[in-house]
């Protein structure tokens, strides 16, 4: 993506820049001609090795600067935004995953109620022009409505990874109301794709599918997940970020849309409205591997939402977001990189 005639190259803080979305976030940054001031912690809730590879592609771009710090750490988030003094903010770094929440919440604590409220300390006193912030499906809890919708309300978590995203979402808004900080939160919806999460079900099945080992599927196979390819999340993310929050001239205070606000405030949905069932997404994946194993069908685990479908009409409206890759290109592409990452 290149920058438009009079599009200035802007300084973006990054948090998460090990992370998955947040790697791919910055190297089409960098790429457009933007300055990126990266953050993240490289905890190990995963193989840090990845996250070194990840980095690898683009630490040693001449307009990137990377800092390992944790964002709970409030000096350290704070010397970061007097540094770089950026004009912009993403913040995808947390502590993810549904499942370890009900083994591990004070991580979940630190990073995401903790972290998030340093983050958009450093906002505010930077005088920052606009932050876009991760939030997740995980929100609409135990939802049966489908597909989610932004004006839904979402006061039934089923997790406390989902509670910490509701409660950004909330934070964020007091932010945009108090102080006028322009703030945009992305619900994402099951990202997959090359350089992904390893303890997310793509890299999981694809292990197992290697080694010729049964796939545990849970609520018996009936899962569906709207999967959402890492290119057209970064595409929505970007045109998000360039797109900075307004005041909803239609707010109405009697009847409040839960997506917006009298504040410059936005919630979307980032998905690609297209929900794939599980065990049509493992065909795939066996399909693009060579491999067919035998599957255990399971109840339902604590914490899991039987289904995930992302209205995203309000992302196509106000960016002009447009999600295209197909789950058949994406698994392709997903395991080519696969092989390629594992040998």
């Amino acid at each position: 993506m290149a920058f438009s005639a009079g599009h200035p190259r802007m300084r973006i803080l990054v948090t998460g820049t090990a992370g998955f979305i947040g790697a791919a976030l910055a190297q089409r940054l960098l790429a457009r001609g933007d300055e990126v001031f990266g953050i993240d912690n490289h905890n190990n809730y995963y193989d840090p090795a990845l996250k070194e590879a990840r980095l690898a592609q683009f630490a040693q771009h001449p307009g990137y600067t990377h800092v390992r710090a944790d964002l709970a750490d409030a000096a350290a988030v704070a010397a970061a935004f007097a540094q770089f003094q950026p004009q912009r903010v993403v913040n995808l770094a947390a502590q993810a995953g549904v499942r370890y929440s009900l083994k591990n919440p004070q991580a979940y604590v630190q990073s995401n109620l903790v972290g998030f409220a340093n983050v958009l300390e450093g906002c505010r006193h930077g005088q920052v022009q606009h932050l876009v912030y991760a939030s997740s499906s995980s929100v609409y809890g135990a939802n049966r409505k489908l597909p989610f919708a932004v004006a839904d309300a979402v006061d039934h978590p089923v997790s406390l990874y989902a509670a910490t995203k509701k409660a950004n979402e909330l934070m964020a808004h007091s932010y945009s109301h108090l102080y006028g900080l322009p703030t945009t939160g992305l619900r994402f919806f099951t990202v997959y794709g090359p350089w992904g999460r390893p303890d997310m079900s793509p890299m999981l099945f694809a292990d197992r599918i290697r080694r010729g080992e049964a796939l545990d599927v849970f609520n018996f196979g009936r899962h569906s997940r709207d999967f959402t390819y890492i290119d057209d999340i970064v595409e929505g993310v970007i045109r998000t970020l360039d797109h900075v929050a307004a005041p909803d001239p239609a707010h109405d205070p009697q009847a409040p849309n839960p997506g917006s606000s009298n504040a410059p405030y936005r919630v979307y949905n980032i998905g690609n409205d297209q929900p794939v069932q599980l065990l049509r997404f493992i065909e795939l994946l066996e399909e693009n591997l060579g491999c067919h194993v035998e599957k255990n069908l399971l109840p339902m685990q604590p914490g899991d939402v039987a289904d995930t479908w992302a209205d995203v009409s309000a992302l196509r409206r106000d960016v002009g977001y447009a999600p295209h890759t197909s789950i058949e290109d994406g698994v392709a592409r997903f395991v080519a990189w696969y092989r390629s990452y594992f040998k």
